[in-house]
């Protein structure tokens, strides 16, 4: 206890008391991510507890954080909104500080002639996106945590949101940002539309997960806001695969509904059981200017009837709209989540989220699909194993793999006996097909072992940009980057 004391104290001295908390449920609560809310939920976690948390008031005291840390080898997990679900806030360490972006909470400056809004990295992106709205724009990025994620833990991370397939992910938004590495070294991206400087040194900082640096700023575009001409449409299908035609044929034509989904029978069910009659489930939403809207929705009709054989029957266009206008989660939807697991021995929803190009992803569907019923030695015990695409691009689209379980077993042992065995099925056959093992959530901690395999020859580029910026190995240990260690203690003995 000595030595967590003493850096308790030097971090006192570094800011203040008031930003040093060591309050004990608030570090047992910032020992993970919601990536294990059960175990969280059951109050049996198994990892260690932080010594402390900051709140850095600007990036001056973010950078002598990060050199006494760094002076000292002591790990830092940066945290900014907490809504991660791939474990990369989880602590591996003994003697951990998490950097938190509370109190960098401030809008800089929202630039509607240069269409551009420059906020901290503590700034909620519904707080920003209120802003706006209010101005006639918007960010055009809405994730489900879009009520609780915050700006800088959204780029971190490399966020995408639900109207994707029209804007981008959030790295196609972020145009600068303001970056601090473990040398205490602050890096200020300039803001331009393009350049040709070299490689695109945003890249360094956009999902590098807290290994790299520490995000302090960022600058995003805008966009002009046109809800009264938002088209919503929403079919029953035979089959997954005739969702997915529909996307690719409106994408590989040019058009960019802003929403464009294909769901399985099985989860078209959970979302959309007042409608689906156990079918699968196509929607699409056109927004944006109304003449582009009209002709995004002549794009989407006439794909569906190239379909036609595939396409049960049409679903009432206001059932889509009620169901996307309810489909953000808030901070209360979390804690009565939480409260659901302490009272049932069920969990709440697993998702594995993938991409590839379009010939692929049904036969990667497919595969997992029979591997798990067949291989899975709890298939028995599941209540809901199926998918959705989400988000698309000329070249292919993501999968999300959902799966939902009664829990028979030790609270501490779920993601072993349930979500692992699942989860390494889906990784496999996706990267053996030559898909991305991770669209968006991030490698986090408990993808890192199969980080060389997602990136084959290019991990040496990967690699190198960890050994000059962190050659002493305190940004958030044991995510992205495999720590061998870190393996055997937190996912060999899971499995």
């Amino acid at each position: 206890m000595e030595k967590e004391q003493e850096v308790v104290e030097n971090l006192v001295d570094l800011l203040s008391e008031e930003q040093v908390n060591t309050n004990n449920e608030d570090l047992y609560e910032a020992s993970v991510d919601r990536y294990k809310k059960y175990a969280f939920a059951r109050n049996a976690l198994d990892v260690p507890q932080p010594v402390a948390i900051v709140y850095p008031n600007s990036s001056d005291e973010v950078s002598k954080l990060l050199q006494f840390c760094n002076e000292e080898r002591i790990n830092v997990i940066p945290r900014s909104g907490d809504t991660s679900t791939e474990g990369g806030l989880e602590n591996w360490k003994d003697i951990t500080v998490i950097i938190d972006a509370e109190n960098l909470n401030r809008i800089v400056d929202i630039d509607t002639y240069n269409m551009q809004a420059t906020v901290q990295a503590g700034v909620p992106l519904e707080e920003l996106e209120d802003e706006l709205r209010e101005k006639g724009f918007t960010t055009g990025h809405s994730p489900q945590s879009k009520p609780v994620a915050k700006m800088g833990g959204l780029v971190a991370t490399r966020s995408i949101g639900q109207l994707s397939t029209l804007y981008g992910g959030i790295e196609d938004m972020v145009i600068g940002l303001e970056c601090v590495f473990p040398d205490g070294h602050i890096s200020k991206i300039k803001n331009v539309p393009r350049r040709a400087g070299g490689p695109d040194i945003r890249h360094i900082a956009i999902g590098n997960e807290g290994t790299l640096c520490y995000i302090t700023e960022v600058t995003v575009k805008i966009f002009k806001h046109y809800p009264e001409n938002n088209k919503f449409y929403g079919y029953l299908t035979e089959d997954i695969e005739t969702g997915i035609k529909v996307l690719r044929e409106v994408m590989v034509n040019g058009y960019r509904p802003s929403v464009a989904r294909a769901y399985s029978e099985e989860d078209a069910k959970q979302h959309f059981y007042h409608f689906s009659k156990d079918k699968c489930v196509l929607i699409l939403m056109a927004e944006g200017p109304e003449n582009i809207v009209e002709a995004t929705g002549e794009a989407v009709e006439e794909a569906v009837d190239k379909f036609s054989d595939g396409i049960i029957e049409e679903v009432d266009s206001e059932l889509i709209e009620n169901w996307f206008n309810n489909l953000n989660w808030s901070q209360q939807d979390i804690e009565d989540e939480y409260e659901g697991m302490k009272e049932n021995d069920s969990h709440a929803g697993f998702t594995t989220e993938i991409s590839a190009d379009w010939g692929t992803i049904p036969i990667i569907y497919n595969n997992v699909m029979e591997r798990i019923k067949n291989e899975f030695p709890r298939a028995h015990e599941l209540t809901l194993l199926g998918g959705h695409s989400s988000h698309s691009y000329i070249n292919g689209t993501n999968l999300y793999f959902v799966y939902n379980y009664e829990i028979n077993c030790a609270p501490e042992d779920e993601l072993r006996v349930y979500h692992h065995p699942i989860h390494k099925i889906i990784v496999e056959e996706t990267l053996k097909h030559g898909g991305s093992m991770c669209h968006h959530h991030g490698i986090g901690k408990y993808r890192s072992q199969w980080t060389k395999e997602e990136h084959g020859s290019a991990y040496y580029m990967l690699e190198k940009l960890k050994e000059v910026f962190d050659p002493n190995g305190i940004m958030n240990y044991g995510s992205i980057y495999p720590k061998e260690d870190g393996i055997k203690k937190y996912i060999k003995k899971e499995e």
